[in-house]
């Protein structure tokens, strides 16, 4: 059996799988954030806009749902194929997290997913309203344990280790708020709802380019561009907490992450090279003098430790983790240029007229998801070789399984998912391109539904008027 080569393998088909999964749920966080404010203000305000926008959303999210589901269910399968040591030595502490994500969060998604989609003709707007609210925190509730389990593979505690070599749970809070998670978890959201946001705003800017009158579009635009200045910001503050939390906890990801080869105080920051493993040097490094230092300690000539002070065999690939750093943060600066652009298009009286940053906008619509898979490379391939970080190595990982049985699966998994989810991206695409339109006026706030039984109106609505996707759509 060629072991290294199997792991290898092993390790691509876990990163092209989780690559796939990781955009839909990073997307259905924030839509369904997205869906909850628009519901709430069109029961406050009862402004038509509002719900047509609302139902014009629901069709998107439910098909993202969906195959984030299919997607996730696919990945938690190669544990147990593929690292099934990793799942007998890990699972006493992990296999309770990933059981109350599913018993509560997801649960809780799934339970009123089907009223959020067909009931609000059924059960009354404000039962409706409350089955969005709960879909909404479902997704964000399904991000904390995930992002517990993922923390605790990166900063490991309140765990023992038992006589057969297993993790085992000694301290359940240590484990769930582990020393990183808290920082994970936000830098995550945020995240989820700058990528959503952006995929709204690109949407939006894309129909007003065509006709700047529709109100659904430029609802949907303004929004967006509200969240890249409130938000994006505040993920640059974030991002920099979490950076310090790595640098305590994990210190050879951050000098992977720098281009560090060397020990030193009052290190530059890198802008662009190319880290060279071999030679232990970054080439063509172009960087700021001590700015290095002042940002990972806050010192101008602060200590930051470089590659050379680990084993090589302890060493992340630093190629691939400083440009994919950088690609995250460049979009990450790109966002908060667009958000302080609109903002000045906003106080001109010009936010809806068509021109240069709505072309912009729709540029930025796929970025957030790039720079959300950028992340995830920058902190899955930062903790190698381990992964549980300092305490089990991949290596010692995986599946006793023959390099050629592990490429056959991953073979067939990239043509499956290329069909598969590549239909189904392509119809999202088109529910994106269809031009967004007013339904029949809403119910102003108080009124009885028809739902109720108080005020008889037959027919009722057929489903595909409150966010089901009909035949021929």
């Amino acid at each position: 059996m060629d072991l290294p080569l199997a792991v290898d393998l092993a390790r691509i088909q876990f990163a092209f799988t989780v690559s796939f999964h990781i955009v839909f749920p990073a997307f259905t966080i924030g839509l369904a954030s997205y869906l909850a404010v628009l519901e709430g203000l069109w029961l406050i305000t009862g402004r038509q806009v509002y719900i047509d926008t609302f139902k014009y959303w629901l069709k998107i999210f439910a098909l993202s749902f969906a195959m984030g589901v299919v997607s996730g269910i696919v990945m938690s399968y190669q544990f147990g194929t593929n690292w099934s040591v990793f799942s007998d030595k890990t699972g006493p502490v992990l296999g309770p997290l990933m059981g109350y994500e599913v018993l509560s969060a997801f649960f809780l998604e799934a339970g009123f997913l089907g009223v959020m989609l067909f009931g609000m003709d059924r059960v009354g707007k404000h039962l409706h309203f409350l089955a969005t609210l709960l879909v909404a925190f479902g997704t964000f509730f399904s991000a904390f344990w995930i992002l517990s389990v993922n923390s605790w593979m990166q900063t490991p505690a309140g765990y023992a280790i038992n006589e057969v070599g297993q993790f085992v749970p000694a301290d359940w809070w240590e484990i769930v708020f582990n020393p990183s998670f808290p920082y994970r978890l936000v830098h995550m959201v945020l995240a989820a709802y700058l990528t959503t946001a952006f995929v709204v705003g690109a949407v939006g800017a894309w129909h007003l380019l065509r006709d700047k009158t529709n109100e659904i579009a430029r609802l949907s635009f303004s929004m967006a561009m509200w969240m890249a200045v409130v938000v994006a910001p505040i993920q640059l503050f974030a991002g920099d907490l979490h950076g310090l939390n790595t640098l305590k906890h994990q210190p050879a990801k951050i000098a992977a992450m720098e281009g560090h080869f060397e020990t030193d105080r009052g290190a530059p920051l890198l802008l662009f090279g190319w880290p060279d493993m071999e030679a232990e040097e970054t080439r063509y490094a172009i960087g700021i003098p001590k700015l290095g230092s002042l940002i990972l300690t806050h010192e101008w000539d602060g200590e930051v430790k470089g590659l050379k002070a680990w084993p090589k065999e302890e060493r992340p690939y630093a190629p691939v983790l400083f440009w994919s750093f950088r690609i995250m943060v460049g979009i990450g600066m790109l966002m908060i240029a667009i958000g302080v652009w609109s903002l000045f298009w906003r106080f001109t009286g010009r936010l809806y007229e068509p021109g240069l940053i709505h072309r912009a906008a729709v540029f930025m619509g796929p970025l957030g998801f790039v720079a959300v898979l950028a992340g995830w490379i920058t902190t899955e391939m930062g903790r190698q070789p381990y992964t549980v970080y300092g305490l089990l190595k991949t290596t010692d990982s995986v599946s006793p399984l023959a390099a050629p049985a592990v490429g056959i699966s991953l073979a067939a998994f990239v043509v499956v998912y290329f069909l598969v989810f590549g239909a189904g991206i392509y119809f999202l695409l088109r529910l994106m391109a269809k031009p967004p339109e007013t339904g029949e006026p809403g119910l102003p706030p108080g009124e009885p539904t028809r739902s109720t039984g108080i005020t008889p109106t037959p027919p009722l609505r057929s489903p595909g008027e409150v966010g089901v996707v009909r035949p021929g759509e």
